[in-house]
């Protein structure tokens, strides 16, 4: 054997290059299909064993050229303070890191084969579940073990341990037939034998011998104790599961109560926007009507030089759209009062103005003078002298003004004509200072034609400011209302007076009384539940005079009259023939203040509501209530404002049917009479101050 042995020498070496090449490419060729299959095991291993691929690959990596490096790395200087150890590997680190094992350019790293070598034992941690300060949720695992399918496999198989053999009774027949319903035939005899109870009689065996009952189902079953503790596991487990169930229903339940109200946020936030466009729609329908005025007004001027005569123009009370303001007006914040006019010592009676920022005229109880104001400086330029009792009613149109005082006359006041030299001639022989009130218009000489008495004398006192009286009505008048040529008044002797501006004559003349008396054999404005206004009424407390004001208020418009009275009725008048053709009942009180529109009539009164009444059916279309009895309304297509015996003034949004109340910097005693136009009101109350203020 040693014989045949050949000793390897280097010389021998460098003769055989051939075999040392063929060896060294089959050691590439093999290193190389060790690498390949081991990284395509991973993807075709069923198992997918991460650590075993990793052992597989971990001699081809370490390469000595990867040895020293890693030495090389180890061997450089730590940062002070860090530390030699490496940190554990954590759920969150997992989630990080990420894992890409596969051919490409990019290398991996030790940390993602540490994350890899350590994921199944991270994976295995049991988590602990969820604290008490957390208000009983289960954790994630938790609720996940509770509610998978599997977790009802346990109830599932106790059922089956307590199934036991026994004859098959066909209780799938018996159940439909019990119910009614057809049951197949059977198809064969085996489907009919087992479907079929068969009861086998036994012969007795013995003469006299007692048939033995039938036996419990469970009399020969026997669990065993590992079965019936296991059973006690798995309840408790189920019982653990449903509560975790529970749990996570209950936080469903939470979770969507507070989203539904999230949702009735955003619900509301949305119809309120919605009703703001709506309010935006129907000030734009006021702004149209207001332009579509002027045009036809500047259309028939268009010939003529000079401005619009104010006679040409609607009524400021049914005027529409935005008024003339100052450019600063729109500096001012809106719900502030911010101007007072002191008006003497008494409650304010009465007040009315021609445009923003223009002439304002009011009266206060015990002062038969009205006031003058240039409400752009908040000066007193003048007093209206003439009455001899209280004013209590009052309008302004442009430069004319009409006044009803107790003294039962109506006087109309020409607001341009001013004479200070009289002023001063009077002051001097009164010995009456008129430093504070600017001015003291003189009552004319006056000379009586028909009854009426006009300021006719010389050419001198033709100019005066007040340029008619009329008296027709034997008590206080308390309200009135003018248009055009046409004056209609209400007294507190139940009377409504028209008159033509014109001439100065009454021309017709209803009775309040005899409209209570002859009521409509069918009222349009009738309501279930109120009773017809007659004689009986006529003949109360209101018609004995414990409410001095009877005729509340009046408003007309071509020929139609609307009045309300001391009876709580709001009637609708035909001035061509003076009748009473509608009476609409629902008011309680005192009907003190009304406006209507061409669909609704709108009604304050002493029983503490405004009600909105529809002229096309006659009904209540809407009623607001309020804390105190209703003195004194205004309203437009967007907005109810009234006085409403508090110190604020309440306005009611009919769009959005919400109240609020104006109060900044207001009155300190109940406001009673009220006026605005756009956005700029007046008010005056029991302290005998009027506020103004910016809408």
């Amino acid at each position: 054997m040693a014989q045949s042995s050949k000793a390897i020498t280097p010389d021998s070496i460098r003769t055989e290059p051939a075999s040392s090449s063929s060896q060294y490419d089959s050691a590439l060729t093999s290193r190389l299909d060790a690498v390949s299959r081991n990284f395509f095991a991973h993807f075709n291993h069923r198992k997918r064993d991460s650590r075993q691929i990793l052992a597989d690959l971990a001699p081809v990596i370490m390469t000595p050229k990867m040895m020293a490096h890693a030495q090389t790395v180890s061997a450089r200087p730590r940062a002070v303070g860090t530390s030699s150890t490496r940190p554990t590997l954590d759920f969150a680190t997992i989630g990080r890191t990420p894992l890409r094992l596969g051919l490409g350019a990019r290398r991996t790293t030790s940390r993602e084969l540490e994350v890899v070598e350590t994921a199944s034992e991270l994976l295995a941690v049991t988590l602990p579940d969820a604290s008490s300060e957390e208000r009983g949720m289960p954790s994630l695992l938790r609720g996940f073990e509770a509610t998978v399918p599997s977790a009802d496999t346990a109830r599932a198989r106790r059922r089956a341990t307590r199934n036991v053999n026994a004859p098959r009774l066909g209780l799938k027949r018996l159940s439909l037939g019990a119910r009614g319903l057809i049951t197949e035939a059977p198809t064969d005899e085996a489907e009919s034998e087992d479907d079929v109870v068969v009861v086998v009689a036994r012969e007795r065996g013995r003469r006299g011998r007692k048939k033995r009952g039938r036996e419990s189902l469970s009399a020969n079953k026997v669990f065993g104790r590992e079965e019936l503790e296991r059973q006690t596991r798995e309840i408790v487990r189920d019982k653990e599961n449903l509560h975790v169930r529970r749990s996570l229903l209950h936080n469903d339940i939470v979770e969507i109560t507070n989203k539904i109200e999230a949702l009735d946020v955003i619900r509301t936030r949305l119809e309120q926007d919605l009703l703001k466009l709506q309010e935006d729609e129907l000030e734009l329908d006021d702004e149209l009507l207001m332009v579509q005025e002027r045009l036809e007004l500047e259309t028939s001027q268009n010939n003529q030089s000079g401005s619009i005569h104010p006679s040409l123009m609607a009524s400021s009370r049914r005027r529409k759209g935005p008024a003339f303001l100052p450019s600063e007006h729109d500096e001012l914040p809106p719900g502030v009062a911010f101007m007072s006019l002191e008006c003497g010592s008494t409650p304010i009676s009465s007040l009315d103005f021609s445009e923003p920022y223009g002439t304002l005229v009011t009266s206060a109880q015990d002062d038969a003078h009205p006031r003058v104001w240039d409400l752009l400086t908040g000066e007193e330029i003048g007093r209206l002298r003439g009455h001899v009792g209280t004013v209590k009613a009052l309008q302004v149109e442009a430069h004319l003004c009409a006044t009803g005082a107790t003294d039962g006359a109506v006087r109309l006041w020409d607001l341009r004509q001013w004479d200070l030299s009289d002023v001063l001639e009077e002051a001097e022989e009164d010995g009456e200072g008129t430093g504070t009130d600017g001015g003291v218009v003189v009552e004319r000489p006056r000379t009586e034609i028909n009854g009426v008495r006009t300021s006719r004398g010389s050419e001198e006192d033709a100019l005066g400011p007040c340029v008619r009286v009329l008296e027709g009505h034997s008590k206080a008048v308390t309200a009135l209302y003018f248009e055009n040529d046409t004056l209609v008044t209400g007294a507190s002797d139940k009377t409504l007076r028209q008159w033509d501006l014109a001439t100065g004559q009454c021309v017709m003349t209803m009775d309040i009384l005899w409209a209570i008396s002859h009521p409509s054999t069918v009222p349009a404005g009738h309501l279930p539940g109120f009773p017809l206004a007659g004689a009986t009424a006529a003949a109360g407390a209101f018609a004995l005079g414990l409410y001095e004001d009877f005729i509340g208020a009046v408003q007309s418009w071509e020929y139609a009259l609307v009045s309300g009275s001391g009876d709580g009725a709001v009637r609708m008048w035909d001035m061509r023939t003076g009748q009473a053709h509608r009476t609409l009942l629902g008011h309680t009180g005192p009907v003190t203040c009304l406006q209507f529109d061409e669909i609704h009539v709108v009604s304050g009164s002493l029983d503490k509501s405004v009600r909105i009444w529809d002229l096309r059916t006659g009904g209540i279309f809407e009623t607001v209530k309020y804390d105190h009895g209703v003195k004194a309304l205004q309203f437009d297509s967007r907005k109810i404002v009234a006085a409403a015996g508090e110190n604020g003034i309440k306005i009611y949004n009919r769009t959005s049917m919400q109240h609020s109340t104006l109060s900044i910097n207001g009155h300190t005693r109940p406001v009673e009479k009220l006026r605005y136009m756009d956005r700029y009101l007046l008010s005056g109350g029991r302290d005998a101050i009027v506020k103004i203020w910016a809408l």
